[in-house]
């Protein structure tokens, strides 16, 4: 018998079929059932390292809704976006090398075997899996070779569920209008429909759920209004975070300039979601303000062409001010490469080869290399012996004089750089701030002993997804859901 699944397909990208996954995953887990998260394909730099190598961030919080362990199976096709054309492309956990968008139409064919059999491996011993689609299947021009949507359906027998955004507008538009593009066999996986993120009283959308209804001939499976308590949780794209920018009471301003490929950017959110700080992500075209208490420079997945436009924004030399007037910088892996003296690029990584400088506030230099490290790690923080569960996934090393002071042991092995007078620290620890006892040293710290955090994080994502799954629950039909799972029609292998 074929293991119970269905897929969370989207009219569109951030229509929330990343959260309603996470919400099915942890209500369904709640009722005492094995259920994983899955996804063919994903697109995003903001990966999480787990046994055997990386996958997106969001199936690793999909994983943890659904009391499961992450592994490398649940996203086995994964692009790190480099350029505009180009992307690192990640296969069940490891490098495979770099894809280009002419390129990619054909190769993502010969990518099927893979996401089939990592599926097969997600689905053994399990109950039920929930999969998430990836963009639109309206993409009809994407639809040959296809992996992330409709190909993959078809392949696996995954009956689907399409979810519309009413937020953006045009939902009736979306849903009816994915129902006319889609061929006949593509039409008639799709078992049901969702509407999401409304706002006001649900009565004033029912002639349009009706109206959906009639055209698709899809059932509709729920009407689910938008949930504030979902900003807790990791966001998908570093500008659809909320709650970012001066709040009240957020008197300890945080700022990190927006890159063009920022990676990992939810390195952030325990920062963002501190009562007493406000996080300003800062556009590209604004200074740095001058009355932040921290910088804060995120990781990115293309450091050179980063540190580039940071140069032509003017923001070094807000960075260098900043400094200057005794106020702190904490870089994150590509962030940290680029307060060092210089990067170096041999072997062509990241484009020609060649050396370029960095902002020379850490004594520090960085060769980037085609080896990448990718590993969950338990630190030590030096000053206060506090524990950071965190991970590493970059490539290059980075060695000089301020790695004397590293913040961090890894095994007893040093880890980061500091400046002298303290005010500069790199790492290239992911998710340190998660870490409650750290993020509330290092902000002491940073405000001269004027901060205090009373955020329990990791306890607040555990409520944020409880309510989610309560949220989900209430507003959905999930016994309908489960039963279009159980009339899944095949099972694939390894």
């Amino acid at each position: 018998m074929a293991t119970p699944a269905v897929m969370i397909q989207g009219t569109g990208s951030n229509v929330g079929k990343s959260l309603i996954v996470a919400g099915l995953c942890r209500l369904f887990a709640r009722r005492g059932l094995v259920v994983r998260p899955f996804k063919a394909q994903n697109m995003s730099n903001n990966a999480a390292a787990v046994s055997g190598g990386e996958i997106g961030r969001a199936q690793a919080l999909q994983a943890r809704a659904a009391r499961a362990e992450p592994t490398v199976h649940m996203n086995p096709v994964l692009l790190k976006p480099e350029s505009d054309r180009g992307a690192q492309l990640i296969v069940q956990g490891r490098l495979h090398g770099h894809l280009d968008a002419r390129d990619f139409g054909t190769r993502r064919r010969a990518l099927m075997p893979f996401v089939l059999g990592s599926f097969a491996k997600v689905c053994e011993g399990a109950d039920l899996v929930i999969v998430e689609g990836a963009g639109s299947p309206a993409e009809i021009n994407l639809r040959a070779g296809d992996i992330a949507n409709m190909g993959f359906a078809t392949e696996a027998g995954v009956p689907v569920v399409l979810v519309g955004d009413i937020d953006r507008g045009g939902v009736i538009a979306s849903l009816v209008g994915t129902h006319a593009v889609l061929d006949e066999a593509d039409r008639a996986m799709v078992r049901g429909f969702l509407v999401n993120k409304f706002r006001g009283d649900a009565a004033l959308f029912s002639a349009g759920m009706t109206a959906i209804a009639e055209r698709t001939g899809w059932r509709p499976l729920g009407l689910l209004p938008w949930l504030r308590e979902a900003s807790r949780l990791p966001a998908e794209d570093a500008l659809d975070l909320d709650g970012t920018g001066r709040k009240p009471g957020g008197s300890f301003v945080v700022a990190a300039p927006v890159l063009p490929r920022i990676a990992n950017f939810d390195d952030l959110d325990p920062l963002r979601l501190e009562d007493g700080i406000s996080l300003i992500l800062v556009p590209p075209g604004r200074p740095i303000p001058a009355d932040a208490d921290l910088i804060a420079l995120p990781g990115s997945k293309a450091t050179i062409a980063d540190l580039s436009f940071l140069r032509d924004q003017g923001w070094d030399i807000d960075i260098l001010a900043h400094v200057r007037r005794g106020r702190r910088v904490v870089g994150l892996c590509g962030g940290y490469q680029m307060l060092g003296r210089t990067i170096a690029d041999p072997e062509g990584v990241e484009g020609a080869p060649g050396v370029v400088p960095g902002l020379g506030l850490l004594d520090i230099d960085t060769v980037l290399t085609g080896d990448k490290t990718v590993r969950p790690v338990e630190a030590l923080h030096a000053e206060t012996g506090y524990t950071v569960t965190a991970y590493e996934i970059h490539i290059g090393r980075s060695e000089g004089p301020d790695c004397v002071r590293a913040p961090f042991r890894i095994a007893g092995e040093r880890e980061g750089a500091m400046s002298p007078d303290g005010l500069v620290m790199g790492t290239y620890l992911h998710g340190m701030f998660s870490a409650d006892d750290f993020r509330r040293a290092f902000l002491a710290q940073a405000s001269g002993g004027s901060f205090r955090t009373s955020l329990a994080y990791e306890r607040s994502v555990e409520e944020a997804l409880d309510r989610l799954a309560a949220h989900v629950g209430q507003h959905m039909d999930v016994d309908a859901l489960l039963a279009i799972a159980q009339e899944r029609t095949h099972e694939t292998s390894a």
